[in-house]
């Protein structure tokens, strides 16, 4: 199965959290944008920031992040993308989930039958309103 990633997806394995995507195994070829790489690793600064979590924990799930995301094709945040996140889209989203959304329309060229995963109602309805089978958000 070939799914674009959000951030939300990607950081629910790293963090181990309860609800992880039921179709991650299954998942063959996933592709994201760029900006997922700097999104989960802030969310780890933020937590070392604010003492939450240990820094063994940290490095290891750290080390989590760099794994997971090697394994993911990245797609480069260029006008095109930036151009089709500053047009509108069905719903109200938030710009960092336009330039997701843009750049799996763009991808969905090259990546046939693409779902996107998500974990966010919002996007999700974003997703669903360009034709995406949405996986995750129920």
């Amino acid at each position: 199965m070939r799914a674009y990633l959000d951030s939300s997806v990607i950081l629910r394995v790293i963090l181990g959290e309860k609800g992880r995507l039921a179709e991650w195994p299954r998942l063959s070829e996933t592709v994201t944008s760029e900006i997922t790489r700097v999104e989960c690793l802030r969310v780890l600064d933020r937590l070392r920031l604010e003492g939450s979590m240990p820094e063994r924990e940290l490095a290891r799930r750290r080390a989590c992040a760099l794994t997971v995301l090697s394994g993911i094709d990245m797609l480069r945040v260029n006008r095109a993308v930036l151009a089709r996140a500053a047009d509108p889209f069905s719903v109200g989203i938030r710009t960092l989930d336009a330039l997701h959304l843009a750049s799996a329309l763009l991808a969905r060229s090259r990546f046939a039958a693409l779902r996107f995963a998500t974990h966010d109602a919002g996007l999700a309805a974003a997703a669903a309103g360009e034709g995406f089978a949405v996986l995750g958000s129920r």
